[in-house]
């Protein structure tokens, strides 16, 4: 019997890129196809020579994916591709808009229950493993405060929204986390911190031609939602230099949570990360909860899950027994 877990990639950006690099060290899983809106043809291929298809064709090729993992993007790509393909296929996403989870989960529940089929969605680190580690935080010190931080990273909403600014030609958004808010956090104090206190933003910004740069910094500093509530920083590059020392997709951040326990002894949890590829470590996520929904699926679960419903074990290639004895 061949126990190897067939998946099938839908969406090849930076994120489905990012997937098939993992595949090739996951033991137990095989990339059987590609689906793509674009012309299969004209994809930068990174990985093995698998297949490439349009997205027409995964209606043929149903039986021969096990897991279907979806690398499109939360704001239109996933409310309208995940409920139909959580209908045919097991799927997992990392859908991340976090206001419209309940309502993105209630799709996928309804389409994955009458399609037979397992779907997990909302995976990556945040939300992801940062929503587990504020539910433990929670559950161990439930009279306690949770913060969490983001970055150094590139925020790819907010630089989308710098781009937009008329006067603008390219530009990259940094989310940088405040030592000092992280620091208090860490000492075991529970303080009230505004949004302006947690973080600060900076901009590196790619003028087009002709453009007033102070009228550019105003209309950036005072955008409501994005940096009026902010210490924000821009700065005026060249395209070269946006080129060559802003092309990484960096992130990373903390969550924390602080409590006292007993006769007032400070308790603090972290989890933590720096990621030198944002996208190379969602996939990485991705693809371990590829397996836990073929495994889930194989118990005859059904319907739409999150992180929180999958028991870790079930993201390992190692048995139950392996794990007992070596990591336990």
């Amino acid at each position: 019997m061949n126990d190897t877990i067939r998946i099938g990639i839908v969406g090849y950006g930076h994120l489905g890129r990012g997937v098939e690099i993992a595949l090739q060290r996951a033991p137990d899983m095989r990339l059987v196809g590609l689906y793509t809106r674009r012309d299969p043809a004209q994809l930068q291929r990174t990985g093995e020579a698998v297949p490439a298809h349009r997205m027409e064709a995964l209606a043929d090729h149903a039986d021969a994916i096990d897991v279907l993992i979806l690398c499109g993007g939360s704001k239109s790509d996933l409310p309208e591709q995940g409920p139909a393909l959580a209908a045919r296929f097991n799927t997992v996403d990392s859908y991340d808009t976090h206001a419209r989870i309940p309502q993105y989960f209630a799709a996928m529940d309804a389409a994955a229950r009458d399609g037979g089929h397992t779907a997990i969605i909302s995976v990556g680190w945040d939300p992801g493993l940062f929503s587990l580690h504020r539910l433990l935080g929670e559950a161990i010190l439930p009279g306690g405060a949770s913060y969490t931080f983001w970055g150094k990273g590139i925020s790819q909403g907010h630089s989308d929204a710098v781009r937009r600014v008329p006067g603008v030609q390219a530009a990259v958004q940094y989310t940088l986390p405040s030592p000092a808010a992280i620091a208090r956090v860490r000492a075991g104090e529970r303080p009230q911190l505004t949004t302006r206190e947690k973080h600060a933003r900076e901009c590196f910004v790619v003028l087009a031609p002709g453009a007033d740069a102070q009228a550019v910094r105003q209309a950036i500093v005072t955008m409501p939602d994005y940096f009026a509530d902010y210490d924000t920083t821009v700065h005026f590059i060249s395209a070269g230099e946006l080129a060559r020392e802003h092309a990484a997709m960096s992130h990373g951040g903390q969550v924390l949570r602080s409590d006292t326990t007993g006769a007032g002894h400070a308790q603090v949890m972290e989890f933590s990360l720096r990621l030198e590829s944002n996208p190379e470590f969602t996939a990485s996520v991705l693809v371990a909860y590829a397996r836990a929904a073929h495994r889930l699926q194989q118990r005859g679960e059904r319907g739409a899950k999150t992180p929180f419903d999958i028991a870790p074990g079930l993201l390992s290639p190692r048995s139950a027994e392996e794990l007992r004895a070596m990591l336990l």
